[in-house]
Formats: structure tokens, sequence, C-alpha cells
């Protein structure tokens, strides 16, 4: 449901509303936020809430540190786990200067700016995200092992699978909060797991898996569990990949009907994609860790596309009428999903202006298939330092992200990739650098 400023306020004054959270995303996409009391609310709305920006990753220098909150009221949404008297409620925000200009690096109006191009276009954008994690024991403080909940495999039940009920009630909980499951289930890796939910409208889905991580870990928390979003938490096991199921609309009809990708504009957007995703990689695969989860357990490791085939990095799955799309497979989900989906769909819409020829499917098992058949393939970075090297030098990322925030980023980055090429252990400094925050 879609809220007014008036309806807000009146759904607090009635619903018991004792705390409202103002969130936000820093340049990482971990979440953050302010609670402001009830009274608070209508200031917010009209003013915002001011908070020090020097102090969240990649915003602003302590010389000019203030930035203000402004609570989208379409975002409204009850937190089911937190008491049902004395409610909570939480917001996404829009970011601005003092002068209500908007800020640079807010990530998800840069979402907006590439959602704005694509109506310009004629173009709607539908995203659905396929999120997968692992549940991990705690110990008797409550700290974090490395001990996965279970030793279940894809799709198994009950007792192998232990996480039934977790993701029973994280399910639960997505439906209050009007994040509509479609699935879940075991995944492949011990204590793995995946929740999809149904597609929509580009900013609301990557608000949606904002809202699900955090969702994920309250949930895994108050099961006595710790739940991680690492690419790759588990050396030799599969690593949680984030599948970007994404649809165009055009005049209300989806481009890439009946799955079979005849449509002009189907083929060039994806020819767009696969143009600019080596460009595209740091951002959605931003970590050390990222890295090893590539060309291996179904995890792509080339530039190539094909009907069904899950070896590939773009494949179209057999699905018809509204849930026709390609899904992007090399994402994963510590990226920040405002600046991948701005990418990917930035992309698309390129290879669509610029008429980009769409190769041929590579219709092969990639895992099996002989060197010299698949030579001719470009790889995808085999690191995060080569990434970066691609991200700062395209004028493609500049143009959407801006040069102080494509700067800011690849600075932080690059301090993690200095930490991990110092460590003797690579492992260790993976987790140091990202089990406990992801």
């Amino acid at each position: 449901m879609t809220y007014t400023m008036k309806e807000v306020l009146q759904f607090v004054k009635e619903n018991d509303v004792k705390f409202i959270r103002l969130a936000f995303c820093d340049i990482l996409g971990i979440q953050k936020n302010i609670s402001i009391m009830p009274d608070e609310l209508e200031r917010a709305f009209e003013s915002g809430i001011s908070f020090d920006a020097s102090s969240i990753l990649g915003f602003m220098n302590i010389e000019h540190s203030d930035l203000f909150l402004y609570p989208d009221p379409s975002t409204l949404s009850i937190l089911p786990w937190r008491p049902q008297q004395g409610r909570v409620i939480r917001f996404f925000c829009d970011i601005k200067h003092p002068d209500k200009k908007p800020f640079e690096g807010d990530t998800r109006n840069i979402l907006k700016k590439a959602v704005e191009r694509a109506e310009k276009m004629g173009y709607v954008c539908k995203i659905g995200s396929e999120c997968e994690f692992y549940l991990f024991e705690t110990d008797e403080k409550g700290k974090p092992t490395f001990t996965p909940y279970d030793e279940g495999g894809y799709l198994d039940i009950a007792p192998l699978d232990k996480g039934e009920n977790v993701r029973r009630e994280i399910c639960l909980s997505l439906e209050q909060m009007g994040i509509q499951p479609e699935s879940s289930h075991h995944e492949q890796g011990p204590g793995q797991n995946e929740i999809d939910f149904k597609y929509s409208d580009a900013i609301t889905a990557a608000d949606n898996l904002i809202a699900f991580k955090s969702v994920v870990k309250a949930i895994a928390s108050r099961n006595g569990l710790f739940a991680s979003f690492m690419p790759k938490p588990i050396a030799h096991e599969s690593g949680s990949g984030l599948h970007i199921n994404l649809s165009l609309l055009k005049n209300g009809f989806n481009i890439f009907r009946n799955g079979d990708v005849n449509s002009s504009d189907a083929k060039s957007f994806i020819a767009g994609v696969l143009d600019k995703i080596l460009e595209i990689t740091a951002f959605a695969n931003p970590t050390t860790n990222s890295y090893a989860r590539f060309g291996v357990f179904k995890a792509p490791k080339y530039v190539s596309w094909s009907k069904e085939n899950r070896s590939q990095l773009i494949r179209i799955p057999a699905e018809k009428g509204e849930y026709s799309r390609m899904e992007l497979r090399s994402p994963d989900p510590s990226c920040n999903p405002y600046i991948t989906f701005a990418l990917i769909l930035h992309a698309g819409l390129d290879g669509i202006e610029k008429r980009l020829e769409l190769p041929q499917p590579i219709n092969s098992n990639l895992y099996l298939t002989a060197s010299h058949e698949i030579e001719h393939l470009k790889l995808l970075p085999q690191n995060l330092k080569e990434a970066l090297d691609i991200a700062s030098s395209s004028s493609f990322v500049k143009n959407i992200l801006g040069e102080e925030t494509l700067g800011k980023y690849v600075e932080i980055k690059l301090g993690e990739w200095d930490r991990y090429v110092k460590s003797s252990d690579k492992e260790s400094i993976d987790k140091q650098m990202y089990f406990h925050i992801l």
C-alpha cells in the first residue's frame, strides 16, 4: 500500500506507534537508521532530520558534515518482530543537503534517476531478487561461530533441513511488511537457505532487498542463530548468489515475453548488460571474498548467455507471460542493490539506444566445455583489484555515480584489497572484514 504524508500521520496516531526508524544505506549498501518519536514525524517530512554524515562510510567530510533524512511516506512498514504494543515502524529516506538539494552519494536517488531514464524511453522496469544466505550457530554468549546450523543440501527437508521454521518466520514477517514471498527452500550448502519474493518496480525491489536482509538477521538472532550474506563464507561449499531477474514493460507489454527473446529491444538490452558487465562487477561483487564464488557451484565465470542454462552469466528462464525475463547470475548479496540495479538498467538502456547486436548463445555446459571451445569468451574479473581498475577507468560508471562518489567507493575498496593482499591467510582476512557485517 502507498501512503501519503497525511495518511501516515493518521496511521501513527491510530496504531499505537511509539518509535519511527528513518532508514538509509551507506555507500556500500549497509543499512543505517535514526529512531525518532511520533511527535517529530511531521517535522521530518517537512524539514528533514539531520545526522552526522562524516560518520557514515563514503558520505561527507567533517568540515561539511550535515545531511538530512526525509522519509518517503510510500515506504511505511511495521517491523513485526518488534513489540506489538508501542509499535515500531520504518521508512526509507531521501538524503538531502541543508538547502534541500539531493545528496550526490544517495544511492537510492541514483537508482531513481535510472528509473526516470527508462520511463522517458517508454519502459517500466520490474526486478525480482533471489537471495541466498547461510545460518550459523552462536556460542553461549550469543556471538557468531563458523559452524553451519545444519548439514542439509538442496531442497532437503527436516531433519536434515533445520532451517524450515526460521524460513517460515521470515516469510510471515515479510508478508506483514507488504513483501510477498514466493518460495523458500534449503540450498546446496550446509546451513544455506534461499527465499524468493515477488518482483516489483526497481526502487521497491532494492528497498525490499535491504528490508529482507534486516528481517533475516533479526529473525535468525531471535532464534539463537547468526545469518550471513557473505558471498563465500565456507571455502569449499556453495557460495551465496543474488540472482537478479529483470523484465521491461513497454506500453504494458513485457518485451521478454514467452522467453523467446525475439524482441529487438530485449536482445539489445541483454547485449548492453553483457557489454558493460566488466565495468559493473566491482559493484555487483564488491568484496575480496566475492571472487572465490565465480566458476564453481553454478556461479558464472564467462561473459555469455543462453536459454535456461545455469552455467551462463545471463540465462533466459523457461517462463511465460508476466514471468518472462532475463536472469543475471553474477551478483552476490554483499552488493549495494541501488547501485547495482542502476548500473544494470543503464547498461541495458544503452544497449537499446545503440541497437547493440546480441551475440550467439552458448548452449553448452561451461563447467565441462573444453577450453579451446570457449577461449573467445571474455572472463569476469578474477579479483576485486581487477574489477576496481576496470570500474575506475569507466566513463559509463563515472557518468552514473559521479566522479566523487566513484572515487570514495574505489578508495574504500582499495583499502580492503590492501588488507587482503598483505594477509598470509586469505580465508581468515575475508572473515575478519566481512563475516560479521554482511
